[in-house]
């Protein structure tokens, strides 16, 4: 599915204050509201505060390529359209794809939108500047290795995640939060943490609290095979608390390890 649609975001934002807002999937414009499908991780976000926040941290130029993934009923894609050339929105939830195009329908910047209703992890990415994402916690790991693996190369990727996995993208060795996410995120990437979003800005609240970050690939990218270097970080994540030699020394480590080697020696 790909077309465009919404009211004009004046009239929008002045319901949206007037009910207390939404998260970028609330259905503010209407008198009955959408039930989030916990399933699918929804929360919806009912703090217009934070949209226009989460908008200003993306830096949105004019001749911008804006992919969004998860529109929900359009809280975030409707200012996003106000400064962008164009967008694409990725949504899962068929009854969110028929709601932004909705709420963009007949506006003076619905040929701006175009809605692809899929998985975001099973979809091919078009061509696009920045990306903006309220992330179900489901698909944030396999989300954030895909973008990093995205080319063309984007400017930047602003995106809201579980307090505990945002910050697993910024931990250090040696903090207990520091994994193989840590490792490869920091390895390709660039991530600042831009914003703490409470629990209690969502309907309904999430169990944790959530932040927002910013991602900005290396370019140039290191030099390095990233299939071989996740594969040995991965190996000795494994056994995170043990040490290297402790982890590589594993009977069936070994085995493989060897395999590899005759196997790269063939081929030289």
């Amino acid at each position: 599915a790909d077309v465009a649609a919404s009211a004009p975001y004046s009239a929008i934002s002045a319901i949206a204050n007037k009910n207390g807002g939404n998260r970028g999937r609330d259905s503010s414009s209407s008198s009955n509201l959408i039930a989030p499908n916990t399933n699918l991780g929804q929360h919806f976000l009912k703090n217009p505060a934070v949209v226009t926040a989460i908008v200003a941290k993306s830096a949105i130029k004019p001749t911008d390529v804006v992919l969004e993934i998860g529109p929900g009923t359009g809280n975030m894609t409707v200012p996003l359209l106000e400064q962008c050339k164009s967008l694409v929105a990725i949504e899962y939830d068929t009854r969110m794809v028929r709601e932004v195009l909705k709420r963009v329908e007949g506006s003076t910047h619905d040929h701006k939108l175009r809605v692809i209703q899929g998985d975001a992890i099973k979809t091919a990415f078009p061509f696009f500047d920045v990306c903006v994402a309220n992330v179900p916690y489901q698909i944030s790991s396999p989300l954030v290795f895909k973008l990093l693996s995205h080319r063309p190369m984007f400017r930047c990727a602003v995106m809201m995640f579980q307090e505990e996995f945002a910050l697993r993208l910024t931990a250090k060795p040696g903090e207990a939060l520091y994994c193989r996410l840590s490792v490869n995120t920091q390895l390709l990437a660039k991530v600042d943490q831009l914003m703490k979003v409470g629990r209690n800005n969502f309907r309904p609240p999430p169990k944790v609290e959530s932040r927002v970050v910013r991602i900005e690939l290396r370019n140039p990218p290191p030099p390095v095979n990233f299939t071989e270097w996740d594969g040995m970080v991965r190996l000795l994540f494994n056994r995170k608390n043990k040490t290297l030699r402790a982890g590589l020394m594993v009977k069936a480590t070994i085995k493989m390890l060897e395999e590899n080697r005759r196997t790269h020696a063939s081929l030289r």
